[in-house]
C-alpha cells in the first residue's frame, strides 16, 4: 500500500512544482469539474487523504479549511506536514489484519483496505482532472506513469 501512496505523493509533489509556473489567479480560477480550482483540488486531495487515514485509526478528524490555505506554498506545506503522520501509519499497517470501521462523517461501514484503496483512487481521479486543466491552459501535464518511477518516501 505504501508504494501506491508514495506514487501519489510523488506525482502530487510534481504537480505542486508544476503549479509554480502559474500566476496565483490561475491557481484560484474556478474550473469545470473537480472541486473548483487547481489549488482547491490539490487541497481537497490532501484533506480527504488525511481525514480518511485518521478515521480508520479511530482518531478525531482534524478538519482543515481551504480559506486558510489560499497559496501554493501553504498547500505544499500542508501536504508535507501531514504526509509524515500518514507514512508512519502505513509503515506499520498490515493489510492481512483488515477490519471493518466507521468514520464520524459516514454511517456506513467499510474495511480499512477498502478505504485505503479509495484514497489512492481518489487522488488518481483528481490528478486526471489536473491533466485536463493543464491542457486547457495550453501546457503539458505531469507524466503520471507508475512504471519507471523511483519513490522517495
Amino acid at each position: 500500500m505504501l508504494n501506491f501512496f508514495s506514487y501519489n505523493w510523488t506525482v502530487r509533489d510534481e504537480w505542486i512544482e508544476w503549479c509554480s509556473q502559474l500566476h496565483h489567479d490561475e491557481l484560484l480560477q474556478t474550473r469545470n469539474g473537480g472541486v473548483g480550482s487547481i489549488l482547491q483540488t490539490l487541497f481537497h486531495i490532501i484533506e480527504v487523504e488525511y481525514s480518511w487515514i485518521r478515521g480508520i485509526q479511530g482518531r478525531e478528524d482534524k478538519v482543515h479549511y481551504f480559506e486558510d490555505y489560499q497559496t501554493l506554498g501553504k498547500v505544499k506545506k500542508l501536504s508535507t506536514d501531514l504526509r509524515q503522520e500518514i507514512r508512519e501509519f502505513l509503515i506499520t499497517y498490515n493489510e492481512k489484519n483488515d477490519v471493518v470501521v466507521t468514520v464520524s462523517w459516514d454511517e456506513n461501514e467499510y474495511s480499512k483496505n477498502e478505504i485505503l484503496h479509495h484514497i489512492i483512487a481518489h487522488e488518481i481521479h483528481h490528478i486526471g482532472q489536473l491533466s485536463v486543466w493543464a491542457r486547457e491552459l495550453g501546457r503539458a501535464p505531469i507524466q503520471s506513469n507508475y512504471i519507471g518511477r523511483t519513490f522517495k518516501y
